[in-house]
């Protein structure tokens, strides 16, 4: 699917790889590019940033949570009016809420398990949120196509539309993530079984897991946790750049005959616990 001259939409644009992705989306030629993030002040700066660069307005910010039904439809009522339908989704908003599964207190003995509206918190926002966008984005292009008169899609078409979800390499397992590492595993379940459906109106889905990335949440852990935990595991021998993963991304995007799901990982593999 070409990206020249379609409507883009990344959540979590505001910062690490939902941002790279936004810019290079913008390099690779969108005509329209749906710009969200809970965070007004950033995601307006890089609307503002981006539209001063094209010497026209060519990025929309809306800010607001993403988990929110009514906030969806406003994001995409506003651009398919302002820009046109859209037809590449990369839903990169995404949360970190780390800790055991299960810890012993060390004073009274007692299990401390992980508390349960804490994983419900992660769950709305990396899985629910993602694969609600990706089905509003499908509904749209599913109701357009049918009242053009159109049916199934065939092959002879061009693809209608193109969903990159964010997976992670923690979707194989990894200490102190049960609720993330849930999440990210849950999404290849749903990208398998939307692309299932979603091609009868010629929408792809696919997963990208990103090893380590150098992001604003990777850099909130303990000083020397990089060091330590992650380089060790990784062949590449550094944190990925964002810019790297969004170019994976674009082209997931631009490849119709990649399908299922890329291993972005810089050579991480978890050691044994």
């Amino acid at each position: 699917m070409q990206i020249q001259e379609k409507v883009g939409l990344v959540t979590g644009a505001a910062s690490g790889i939902g941002r790279a992705t936004a810019l290079e989306l913008i390099n690779q030629g969108v005509k329209g590019l749906a710009l969200v993030d809970i965070s007004e002040s950033a995601v307006v700066a890089l609307a503002d940033e981006i539209n001063a660069a094209a010497d026209r307005d060519v990025a929309l910010a809306f800010a607001g949570d993403v988990t929110d039904e009514t906030f969806r439809s406003q994001v995409f009522d506003e651009t398919a009016q302002r820009c046109g339908m859209v037809q590449i989704l990369v839903p990169a908003a995404g949360i970190f809420r780390d800790r055991l599964a299960v810890k012993i207190d060390r004073e009274t003995g007692d299990a401390d398990i992980y508390p349960a509206d804490v994983f419900r918190q992660v769950l709305e926002v990396n899985l629910i949120h993602p694969v609600y966008w990706a089905m509003e984005t499908i509904a749209r292009i599913a109701v357009d196509r049918n009242r053009r008169g159109l049916k199934k899609w065939h092959p002879d078409e061009k693809v209608q539309g193109t969903i990159i979800f964010i997976g992670s390499v923690s979707s194989q397992g990894n200490r102190g993530q049960v609720s993330y590492a849930s999440t990210k595993a849950g999404l290849e379940g749903a990208a398998s079984t939307l692309m299932k459906e979603a091609m009868f109106h010629g929408v792809r889905t696919g997963v990208i897991h990103p090893g380590f990335v150098d992001t604003p949440l990777l850099q909130g852990m303990p000083e020397g946790y990089v060091e330590q935990n992650i380089l060790p595991d990784t062949q590449l021998g550094r944190l990925i750049r964002p810019e790297e993963i969004a170019d994976a991304i674009c082209f997931m995007v631009r490849n119709s005959a990649v399908s299922g799901q890329l291993w972005a990982d810089a050579g991480w593999h978890p050691t044994a616990a």
